[in-house]
């Protein structure tokens, strides 16, 4: 047990850049589209959303980390979930030496 915590390192280590996020002074519900949620309405959230991440500090640590762990939902690094879908697309594509 103690040598997989060697290998995992401290956890703080790993989120501790979401302590600088812009998205801490904002509620999360600007971020996550609410059920039934369509249409102009969430594209005017995204857009929002999209906004306060262009002016945060931490932007690309967050998007490249709901890259890595292919985060289903929200906004995140000024990403919505379709466009981090097709970014993901590309990166296998480009993976699998596919030319596109």
């Amino acid at each position: 047990m103690a040598q997989a915590d060697k290998a995992l390192g401290p956890v703080a280590d790993l989120w501790e850049w979401q302590f600088e996020g812009a998205c801490r002074e904002t509620g999360s519900e600007s971020f996550y589209h609410p059920d039934g949620e369509r249409g102009a309405a969430r594209r005017l959230r995204d857009a929002a959303a999209k906004e306060i991440c262009t002016g945060c500090p931490v932007m690309l640590a967050c998007r490249e980390h709901a890259l890595a762990i292919r985060e289903p939902f929200g906004v995140w690094g000024g990403m919505t979930e379709d466009e981090r879908q097709v970014a993901l697309a590309e990166r296998d594509i480009a993976a699998a030496g596919i030319a596109g």
